[in-house]
């Protein structure tokens, strides 16, 4: 068991993903911490019969553990193990060099079945991830950032405002490109499709891209301002970089990816050979952080789509509707925006039944104006039309600044 403990002193910190663990254990849990280090790791550390210790260089470590006695386990479990049930938290260094900079196999190893299915822990969630230095050097990040996205749309001092255009499953490409001129046309930055609407048969990407595109680029001729039309081109990842060139050369100038649906590998694919920014959206995000005991926090997937080279992370914001706790949100800002290495900086757009009401709770909570607001019924359903809709962001954003 001590071959899976050690100090930070002790190690080389540019080896060493650092890893926040919350867990329930029964027995004893610092028993229960070597299981989860040796698991991810090492496993079974050396031949049988042969005298050789592969935990020093290869062996996750636990370099802290609290654990709190408690009277039963808080989810409801199929098997129960016996013996007294502690609440633990630890923080684990896992040697990268076990599967290299490869985001699939970093998953494997620190969310696969050596985590989730070791010994004596029914259940444990994946708190945060942190990366060092000599790792994030493997990684381009975003390919436009905070600042490129902004230079983008010339869009400064303020929030960048995105709306998805609605209905959510799409229109043919006529209409819906009208909806996106009319919402442009009363102040939107962005107008996007919605995450359910991709290359559909109903509403081809070629078309709709084209159509969008005629429309932003008329809109930007009659406002003389920047305009974004951001595509959904959600698909299999051997799609991508075709469907990429689909959407841009027609006249998109931001693409969107469904990242965990897609994969984060195929994010980091795209990224490649992307020469728009790089949107992520969230579906399948409840699935990995709703439960707050088990699964993986949703900062985790934050930080590995910045990673991966998400120019723009879209995330489950404020409100009751995406039943995300305001602070969890926030958790989810700072990692697109804190300094992580020499990856730029992400826009964090926190969403979810947003409009101009909402726009001064959500400003005031972000304390900063680094982040994109994306209404959607909020503008295209609103009682004086898109037009009206969008205009009242900015009418919200006027009024906050008047009372600063």
């Amino acid at each position: 068991m001590a071959g899976f403990f050690a100090s930070r002193a002790s190690l080389d910190g540019d080896a060493y993903l650092e890893l926040t663990f919350t867990f329930e254990c029964a027995g004893d849990p610092h028993a229960a911490a070597a299981h989860l280090a040796s698991e991810q790791s090492t496993a079974q550390w050396h031949r049988v019969g042969v005298p050789e210790d592969f935990r020093p260089q290869f062996a996750a470590k636990v370099l802290e553990l609290d654990a709190t006695p408690i009277e039963a386990f808080s989810l409801p479990l199929t098997v129960v193990p016996s013996g007294a049930v502690h609440r633990c938290r630890a923080v684990i260094a896992h040697p990268w060099g076990n599967f290299g900079p490869r985001i699939p196999n970093l998953i494997t190893a620190v969310m696969g079945e050596g985590t989730f299915f070791a010994p004596g822990i029914p259940i444990i969630r994946l708190e945060d991830i942190r990366f060092p230095d000599a790792f994030l050097a493997h990684f381009d990040g975003p390919q436009f950032g905070v600042a490129g996205v902004r230079e983008l749309l010339q869009v400064f001092g303020r929030p960048v405002f995105f709306g998805v255009i609605k209905p959510n499953i799409g229109l043919p490409p006529e209409p819906f490109a009208e909806l996106g001129y009319e919402g442009w046309m009363g102040g939107l930055d962005v107008a996007k499709d919605d995450e359910m609407l991709a290359d559909a048969p109903y509403s081809p990407l070629a078309a709709r891209a084209a159509l969008l595109g005629a429309a932003r680029r008329r809109a930007e001729a009659e406002t003389g301002l920047p305009k974004g039309f951001l595509a959904n081109i959600t698909d299999e990842v051997d799609r991508l970089a075709d469907l990429h060139d689909v959407a841009v050369d027609a006249g998109a100038n931001l693409v969107m990816v469904n990242a965990l649906p897609v994969g984060i590998s195929g994010v980091r694919a795209l990224r490649r050979v992307a020469r728009v920014p790089i949107v992520t959206h969230f579906p399948f995000i409840a699935a990995f952080s709703r439960v707050p005991a088990h699964g993986v926090h949703s900062r985790v997937m934050t930080r590995l789509q910045r990673l991966a080279g998400a120019d723009v992370i879209i995330m489950p914001g404020f409100g009751d509707r995406m039943m995300t706790p305001a602070a969890e949100v926030l958790e989810n800002v700072q990692a697109c925006l804190e300094p992580m290495g020499s990856v730029r900086p992400s826009l964090p757009v926190p969403g979810g039944s947003d409009s101009a009401a909402t726009l001064p709770g959500v400003y005031r909570q972000m304390g900063t104006v680094d982040f994109g607001f994306v209404p959607g019924r909020g503008v295209f359903a609103h009682p004086l039309g898109p037009r009206g809709g969008a205009a009242s962001l900015h009418e919200a954003w006027a009024a906050i600044v008047a009372a600063q």
